[in-house]
């Protein structure tokens, strides 16, 4: 029993870092702007989609962990703790908002596709709230004073329709990768 038990971990850990190197990947995939436009969110949404709450948050967080020490992971290959704590750092801070709301969503809910959908467009509204809200502090404190107004127009508007078609294509891909995914596990 201690051996299946054993096997289980390492597939976790394995599935758990393939996703954060998947969210890297997804985030150096971009169109420049002020914040750019990435595949990013879309990373986010497809690992919590097929690894769960709990092993996707934990994905998520080795990715802003691995960007906080130094590994060039978030978009345009940036890295460390000014990339992090800078004007746009509370946008991949609030992945992990993101990743505990579908979490606590889903774990009262299911992972019912419905359920999915409403917990990817609350962890989204949740990050785009945490991620204004630095951006305005920061931007304000370091470069010059900004209203919210001017920060949603900069940084959540011009991305919302992007980020709503990312999570369409990230829920029609779960439906295919997931089940996949469970037989391989079974068969090991």
């Amino acid at each position: 029993m201690a051996k299946n038990t054993n096997k289980i971990k390492i597939i976790d850990m394995t599935l758990i870092a393939v996703f954060a190197v998947l969210i890297a990947i997804c985030s150096w995939i971009s169109i420049p702007a002020v914040i750019p436009f990435t595949l990013q969110t879309f990373g986010v949404f497809f690992a919590l989609g097929v690894l769960g709450g709990k092993r996707g948050t934990v994905s998520i967080l080795i990715y802003v962990l691995l960007g906080l020490v130094g590994v060039p992971v978030f978009s345009g290959f940036k890295s460390g703790a000014a990339a992090l704590f800078g004007p746009t750092g509370g946008y991949i801070l609030g992945f992990i908002l993101c990743a505990l709301i579908y979490w606590l969503i889903t774990h009262f809910f299911s992972e019912k596709p419905v359920a999915q959908l409403v917990s990817f467009v609350a962890g989204l509204i949740f990050c785009y709230a945490f991620g204004t809200v630095w951006f305005v502090y920061v931007y304000s404190a370091k470069v010059e004073p900004i209203g919210f107004a001017a920060a949603l127009s900069m940084c959540v508007i011009p991305f919302i329709i992007p980020d709503l078609i990312k999570i369409g294509l990230a829920m029609l891909v779960i439906r295919i990768i997931k089940p996949l995914l469970k037989k391989a596990e079974k068969q090991n």
